[in-house]
């Protein structure tokens, strides 16, 4: 009987088959490369740059010390840190290459009777005799302090903080609340940055004029998860003060989540922001992104699906796009002892897939663009926060969320060939720099000059130059300005005059004059940049002041209804949001033909220097996710234009409205984020509600309402996990399985099966994908235990037959993916575990080193939304095989046998 068996302990085996299965199931035979195997040290892990040294220092959860999130050093040379749910610490560090360990002293800030002194802090920073400390925390008996930003000095000189000062109480908290603090480059205020779920406090001084509104014309509809959807502009935020905070000064915002930022020589602010990842699939997700904040600079964040695009020409573009990720520090390298190949440039951390990119920063115009390069990476490594120490070497901390926090020195092996300060440099400053810094002089405050001196730059090539013009200008008192902009006869000029009054004109005289004015220009003059933002200025235009005048409003439709469609996708999303808006003839049957189409879907503001698929296999929790994604792309144009027709009340036919819901049947096949099914299906609810009565039924029907679930976020499924779940330790696992698996239910087994996904990699008795291994002999080879143990630590065991191999490049770059074949000349290698049949082929002249990773495929938690009876049937549907018949179905209950061994 199979409950009599005592099955062998073959996790090793096990692991082969299950933990790394997600990607195993294609045919290895022919593969012959030697890969360096990961090492048992912690820096082992890590690919550093050709002449780079790592060394671990420090492992602050192994001493109970916590998860660090940020450091700091002190006038002394000591590092201070800060556990994110705990306290601050200061740490004497060993010199470079010594055997010592840092000196570790838990900081007590004397005087305070909280059960933690000082911590919860996301941001850190030593000046003025002072700590800064921007505590990110909501009030508990544990830290009873809240978010803001604090002071703590020494006033008896014992070298121990004695008195705390709260600066500025900040409104927000968790990870999206107040983080980072840094120094200006004058060394006379500090510069804070926030998320978008803290509050924008009252500023006394605003450069971005505090007139935010979505000036988006397409669809509003709120994450249907309800992220954010509370939140609104400007979003995450910069703001300068002085060292005692007495004078707040909003600089730039726009952003999601930005963690950090960094000035350069030139006094130039960098931040590097977050993306929304359950916006993937949708046309209004941004990826991270390194941004230059300049004065005044929007970057155009806005909840849900209002999001910005920086095709639009009231907002600011980025450095560089790198892809998807959770940011969380920036550094420039000026004070770094490293290679001249570092001058002028940034470093940003990403937590969520264990890389450092390097940004080579270079003047173009007013503003930077930058070369990429991986400097350092490793899987896993959740980094948190970065500096540059004394010495000229790069420490970083990995952690957060309660992690395995580890303390990092990276250096480079020549260091003491290179000078301190070798890698400060004199500053480029262009033409095009002085001209921007001088124009943003007027964004402070009122001045009679300012109209005159910056007019002429809303003409300039130079966006962030035509940028701080118009934000110059408005700045400035509108009836000083407003006949110029109806008398403008320059088309470029025009167009950004008409933003700017657009955005601070009396929204109920200046609509009519304001569009005529831009139907006049000779839209064949105009290149592509100037055609979208002639669209983006009548959009915020008509956003801002609402329906024209009939004969304004037809004087718009015969100026652009002849030119929908054209041959720009991107044009055409700004043409369809228009017309669509103004009730144009035939806008509703164009923008149906532009869907059968399938235009592509331009986004060529968004490209991206880390292509999705090289992060999956870097972190299987996340990559996953991008792995479903690229699987089942759904096809963004169309999409927009589907949302966008949710909103058109008339030029419906039958025939159209046939062909637009049946699209949206097809839309809830594609993977997108976690948000896409719900996007989706608010906007279908939308479009519902403009069909006769009659017919509401039916089209609901035909769009694929029997699809969803009750809420509409998520496709309906044969079983969704019962709960409640938990997060499933190996011996409660085993205990809940041990005594025996009788009564366990086939069937619901089966679709627990698919519901926890193995069916996506697994094939068991005929059925599921060839991804994985097959499944169906699982049973007779391994016991409960063992599966369990696979499933739940994945990461224990894995088989360099199956693992993902990181290669690093001659570039710099690294390579993550599945080998599946080699020949003289390439690596043929499966990035994706849901898709082995795109290859993607590595010379191997490019290819420096190969080391096996050290991660699983296999995502973690697959089982952690089960329930200990789902458990059982799951396990006792695995251990079958898939068979009904098994003799594990025929056990009687209290028999006592045990299944566990």
């Amino acid at each position: 009987m199979y409950t009599k068996k005592k099955w062998l302990k073959l996790s090793t085996s096990l692991a082969v088959i299950v933990a790394v299965g997600v990607g195993s199931g294609v045919l290895l035979s022919n593969r012959s490369a030697k890969h360096q195997p990961p090492g048992s040290s912690k820096v082992d892990k890590i690919k550093l740059p050709e002449g780079f040294k790592a060394e671990h220092l420090y492992s602050p959860s192994e001493e109970k010390n916590g998860s660090w999130v940020s450091m700091a050093f002190d006038d002394k040379g000591r590092m201070i840190t800060s556990d994110q749910y705990g306290g601050l610490f200061r740490l004497e560090l060993p010199a470079i290459g010594s055997d010592e360990k840092p000196k570790v002293e838990t900081l007590r800030v004397e005087g305070d009777t909280a059960k933690v002194a000082m911590g919860y802090a996301h941001g850190l920073l030593y000046a003025f005799n002072s700590l800064y400390v921007m505590i990110n925390n909501r009030e508990n008996p544990k830290f009873p302090k809240g978010s803001g930003l604090y002071r703590l000095q020494d006033t008896d000189n014992n070298d121990q903080y004695d008195k705390i000062t709260l600066i500025k109480p900040l409104k927000g908290e968790g990870e999206h609340g107040p983080h980072s603090i840094v120094l200006s480059p004058d060394k006379k205020s500090l510069y804070v940055v926030a998320g978008n779920f803290t509050d924008l406090p009252k500023m006394d001084i605003y450069r971005l004029l505090p007139n935010w509104k979505n000036d988006n014309l397409f669809p509003f509809i709120k994450d249907p998860r309800g992220h954010a959807g509370d939140r609104h502009a400007p979003g995450g935020w910069i703001a300068k003060t002085d060292p005692e905070g007495k004078s707040w000064e909003l600089v730039s915002a726009g952003y999601r989540n930005a963690y950090d930022i960094a000035f350069n020589e030139a006094g130039d602010l960098f931040i590097y922001d977050s993306d929304m990842e359950w916006d993937f699939g949708t046309p209004w997700y941004r990826p991270t992104r390194v941004c230059h904040a300049t004065s005044a600079g929007d970057y155009g964040w806005r909840t849900g699906s209002a999001n910005t695009s920086p095709s639009f020409a009231d907002f600011l573009s980025p450095v560089m796009n790198i892809g998807q990720g959770s940011p969380t520090n920036l550094i420039y390298l000026d004070k770094a002892r490293f290679p001249a190949k570092y001058k002028n440039t940034l470093l940003a951390f990403d937590w969520s897939f264990g890389i450092v990119h390097g940004l080579h920063l270079k003047p173009q115009g007013s503003t930077y663009t930058a070369d990429h390069q991986e400097f350092l990476s490793g899987a896993p490594l959740p980094l948190t926060d970065g500096a540059i120490g004394p010495d000229g070497a790069l420490y970083f901390l990995t952690g957060g969320r309660r992690l395995e926090s580890d303390l990092y020195r990276v250096y480079y092996e020549d260091y003491k060939n290179i000078p301190a300060g070798a890698n400060t440099v004199t500053p480029v400053i262009t033409t095009e720099h002085k001209q921007r810094t001088e124009l943003e002089k007027f964004h402070v405050k009122a001045d009679p000059k300012a109209v005159a001196t910056a007019w002429p730059y809303l003409k300039s090539a130079d966006r962030f130059l035509r940028f701080a013009a118009r934000l110059a200008i408005e700045h400035q008192p509108v009836t000083e300005w407003q006949d110029k902009v109806y008398a403008e006869k320059d088309p470029q000029t025009l167009i950004y005059a008409s933003i700017a009054l657009a955005r601070n004109g009396d929204s109920t005289k200046i609509g009519a004059p304001i569009l005529k004015g831009l139907s006049k220009i000779d839209y064949t003059k105009l290149d592509d940049l100037q055609k979208q933002a002639l669209l983006r200025a009548v959009e915020i235009t008509l956003y801002r002041t609402g329906q024209p005048d009939e004969a304004t409003k037809q004087a718009v439709i015969s100026y652009l209804n002849p030119k929908f469609p054209s041959a720009s996708a991107l044009q055409n999303r700004f043409l369809s949001k228009i017309l669509i808006t103004l009730e144009a003839p035939k806008a509703v049957e164009k923008t149906i033909s532009l869907i059968e189409k399938n235009e592509k879907f331009d986004d060529k503001d968004n490209e991206m220097v880390t292509a999705s698929a090289d992060l999956i296999l870097r972190n299987p929790q996340y990559g996953l996710d991008l792995a479903g994604l690229l699987e089942k792309m759904p096809p963004q144009q169309q999409m927009f234009y589907a949302m966008m027709l949710s909103s058109a009340k008339t030029g419906w036919t039958p025939e159209l409205r046939e062909k637009y819901f049946k699209w949206y049947h097809k839309a809830f096949s594609y993977q997108g984020g976690r948000s896409y099914i719900g996007f989706i299906d608010k906007a279908r609810q939308l479009a519902l509600k403009n069909v006769p009565k009659d017919k509401v039924e039916y089209y609901n029907k035909l769009s694929g309402a029997e699809l969803l679930t009750g809420s509409g976020n998520d496709l309906a499924k044969l079983y969704s996990p019962k709960g409640p779940g938990r997060s499933w330790k190996l011996n409660d696992a085993v205990t809940a399985v041990q005594d025996s698996l009788s009564n366990s239910d086939f069937e619901r087994g089966k679709m627990i099966y698919s519901a926890v996904l193995c069916n996506r990699c697994h094939t068991i008795q005929g059925e599921g994908a060839d991804v994985g291994p097959d499944l169906t002999q699982l049973g007779t080879r391994f016991s409960a235990k063992d599966m369990l143990e696979a499933i739940i630590e994945p990461d224990k065991t894995i088989s360099d037959q199956f693992g993902s191999i990181a290669y690093t490049l001659k570039s710099g770059e690294s390579v993550v993916g599945r080998q599946l074949n080699e020949d003289a000349n390439f690596y043929y290698i499966a990035q994706n575990p849901f898709d082995s049949k795109t290859v993607r082929k590595l010379s191997k002249k490019q290819v420096v080193s190969s080391k096996l990773s050290t991660v699983s495929v296999m995502l973690p938690g697959l089982i952690n939304g089960l329930n200990p009876t789902e458990l059982r049937d799951l396990v006792a549907y695995l251990m079958s095989g898939g068979n009904k018949n098994n003799p594990i179905y025929s056990e009687k209950a209290g028999t006592g046998k045990k299944t566990g061994r």
